[in-house]
């Protein structure tokens, strides 16, 4: 993607001004972070052509988000099995052997469109018949791949993504407490506290819990201290023709239960930040015993500038919650206008004040009440773990 998918973006929100000023030099960083480093610029059209098949070109009643998150597993696999090469233009003719077909059809319910059904066969064709079994053993899938074994995903090196990645220095809020923007979002409720905190410290399944929204992808190796992750958010100019650019950010600190001293400085940070702001809730309730935090930094490039968004776990009165508190340095004003017209909306939702489909905590939620059902293991948010469509959510 280049520059003019960003102003579209800006300008498809009622924004023009912002988009006639996106012209401007500074601003041309953005396109440089537009689309992911699975996908060259010259893939963007049929990228996300294909991802529009699978979720956003679809009538409401035939959405799922299993889809969406089976087609960006089918597009990172086949990145991955090209040997970590950026897609481009010469591979849409293996997608359109793969799923043309289908798409003629229009097995998704509208002509262009692709369901479950047609998702799985044509990823069969495109790399075996072992793929149908693998992507829903949470064995064989860690950082939106879909590996034939499990010997082979604990052969896999994230970092080869992360070599790949334009990722800059941190860049935490800079400007005294009192001049940075607070925010905290509402808590979303969860089946299994403990459980959720396991899923958080599993890293390679962060992709699992992609929202239509956006999804984090771990670049290396390791667990969650220090990880670094990248972040693809989706805008929509309008609604079958999502915009995709990307972000990084790394968890600068990790508290849990094991070490309740440095929990417990943390938490107590967490709250005079807050109750400096009579218009902010601290995210914390007083009578909550807190059973992980982090804090997730963003690196030189962020569509938020200088920020910190902390993620925390809690348990109060007998219910687990999972909640996000972020902090920001007031924005230049390329950032601060398209945060305005285009980002306010889709960070509250992606955090918990949307839908289901559109916030990544709710389907971690999800995909915990799942693993409560099932067992111990942390099961794969796969086609035979449906959402409802989103035409049965209520919004």
């Amino acid at each position: 993607m280049a520059l003019s998918h960003i102003v579209a973006a800006a300008a498809g929100a009622g924004a023009a001004v912002v988009a006639s000023r996106l012209r401007a030099a500074e601003p041309v960083r953005l396109a440089r972070r537009a689309g992911s480093t699975v996908a060259a610029p010259g893939a963007a059209v049929w990228v996300t052509d294909f991802l529009n098949a699978a979720y956003y070109a679809k009538p409401a009643a035939t959405r799922h988000l299993d889809d969406l998150r089976l087609a960006f597993a089918i597009q990172t696999t086949y990145w991955h099995r090209q040997g970590g090469r950026r897609l481009g233009a010469r591979d849409v003719r293996r997608f359109h052997d793969a799923f043309g077909s289908a798409r003629l059809q229009g097995s998704g319910g509208r002509r262009g469109t692709l369901d479950t059904r047609a998702l799985l066969a044509g990823a069969e064709r495109l790399f075996g018949p072992w793929f149908r079994a693998a992507v829903a053993d949470p064995d064989c899938c860690g950082w939106g791949i879909v590996f034939p074994d499990a010997a082979a995903k604990a052969a896999h090196d994230p970092e080869l993504r992360l070599r790949q990645a334009a990722v800059g220095q941190l860049t935490p809020p800079t400007r005294p407490d009192e001049e940075q923007v607070w925010h905290t979002y509402p808590p979303v409720e969860l089946p299994d506290a403990q459980r959720a905190v396991e899923a958080l410290l599993a890293v390679e399944h962060w992709p699992d819990y992609a929202s239509e929204l956006g999804r984090f992808t771990p670049l290396r190796r390791g667990g969650l201290e220090g990880q670094t992750f990248e972040i693809e958010v989706v805008g929509f100019p309008s609604p079958r023709t999502p915009v995709f650019t990307r972000a990084y950010v790394s968890v600068d600190e990790l508290v849990t239960a094991a070490d309740p001293a440095a929990r417990d400085a943390w938490v107590q940070r967490l709250r005079r930040g807050f109750d400096r702001r009579a218009d902010q809730p601290s995210p914390v309730p007083d009578a909550a015993r807190v059973l992980a935090g982090l804090d997730l930094v963003s690196h030189e490039g962020h569509f938020m500038g200088n920020a910190t968004n902390r993620l925390l776990v809690y348990e109060v009165d007998g219910r687990g919650y999972v909640r996000a508190a972020g902090a920001w340095d007031p924005m230049p004003w390329h950032l601060a206008e398209l945060y305005e017209q285009v980002g306010r909306w889709s960070q509250h939702a992606f955090w918990g004040m949307g839908s289901p489909e559109q916030s990544m905590l709710h389907q971690l939620a999800l995909a915990t009440e799942r693993s409560t059902t099932a067992g111990a293991r942390h099961p794969t948010v796969g086609p035979e773990h449906r959402n409802p469509p989103s035409s049965e959510r209520q919004r």
